[in-house]
């Protein structure tokens, strides 16, 4: 009886031929190792994937918009009801001659009139010394009814409406003492019938119109004239408390009305034209200019021609609801 194989011959015979089948099939072979990659490639960990957005959620190139323009609304327009009209039948009153220049203008000066020391300008002409009729005053005169005071320039031309633009204008000095109080001024467009549109009301708060000694220059000397508007073009606590009209007579070239409220019954007023400086918060100009800066329109002069003063014309005072001395300051002399 032949002995069985031992258990340790048994199990290695079983491996041995385990491997002899492997090397059989080709399948079943070990696959071949792959080398490591190189460092190299990979020294920072790789981004995750993002997905793509689709087509609807891509951006779509176009133009930025314009942006339309803001439309104002429109201002609207302010319509002043008048309740009282002034009269279009204006009597004439007492008349108040000015120097002229109209005989002299070919010669490019003023022939006599222009006192700077005193205020007084009679300046109707360009820097160049170009003769401007349409500001050259000849007469103004004062009149009254039941509601208005009237006071009516008279003009050597007859075209308020210049291209210059001229300013026209009544100065009240309610107590006398050369100091301007009110001024009732008026700039183009000026028309035939009476207008309130174009005219201002303003007051003098400070009492510096006439500088420090009312009637003489006292420049160059700092203030701000006429400085309170009180009425514009209607508007205002009084809409009706002054009117200017044009052309409405040989005396009367130019013609303000104003309420006698604004004045009561005793004051001294005068009249101006001025298409330079037009400014009258410097008023009085002899207190804000030097007579060298101011110039002259007069040749013989020192400071001939005119320089920061031109195309200005205005008058001495006349006096109304009382006599008085004579010696007011920037009044008319005793005729």
């Amino acid at each position: 009886m032949k002995s069985s194989p031992s258990r340790p011959a048994l199990v290695a015979g079983i491996v041995l031929l385990s491997v002899m089948l492997a090397c059989s099939f080709p399948g079943l072979a070990s696959p071949t190792p792959v080398p490591p990659p190189s460092p190299a490639l990979f020294t920072e960990t790789p981004p995750p994937l993002v997905a793509l957005p689709t087509n609807t959620d891509l951006p779509t190139a176009t133009a930025s918009p314009i942006p339309s323009p803001t439309v104002e609304p429109p201002t609207p327009t302010v319509v002043i009801s008048h309740a009282l009209i002034p009269s279009t039948s204006v009597d004439v009153g007492k008349l108040i001659y000015d120097a002229t220049s109209v005989d002299t203008a070919a010669e490019k000066r003023a022939p006599f009139g222009d006192s700077f020391k005193v205020n007084l300008f009679e300046r109707p002409f360009t820097q160049d010394m170009t003769y401007l009729p349409d500001m050259d005053i000849v007469s103004y005169n004062l009149s009254r009814d039941e509601k208005f005071y009237y006071v009516s320039i008279q003009l050597v031309g007859s075209n308020p409406n210049n291209a210059l633009g001229i300013h026209y204008a009544v100065e009240l000095d309610l107590d006398a003492d050369g100091y301007g109080d009110y001024i009732i001024v008026a700039h183009p467009p000026y028309k035939v019938e009476w207008s309130a549109d174009n005219v201002q009301v303003v007051q003098d708060t400070d009492h510096d119109t006439g500088g420090l000694s009312a009637e003489n220059t006292d420049a160059p000397l700092p203030g701000n004239g006429y400085d309170k508007i009180i009425f514009d073009g209607g508007l205002g606590a009084d809409h009706d408390l002054a009117f200017v009209r044009i052309n409405a007579g040989k005396l009367a070239t130019v013609q303000f009305a104003f309420k006698l409220s604004l004045a009561e019954n005793r004051f001294m007023y005068g009249v101006l034209a001025d298409a330079g400086l037009k400014d009258i918060t410097s008023l009085d100009y002899v207190d804000r200019y030097t007579e060298a800066e101011a110039g002259s329109p007069q040749a013989e002069e020192k400071y001939y021609p005119l320089k920061a003063i031109y195309a200005m014309d205005n008058v001495c005072r006349d006096a109304y609801g009382f006599i008085g001395t004579y010696e007011e300051p920037q009044r008319c002399p005793k005729k």
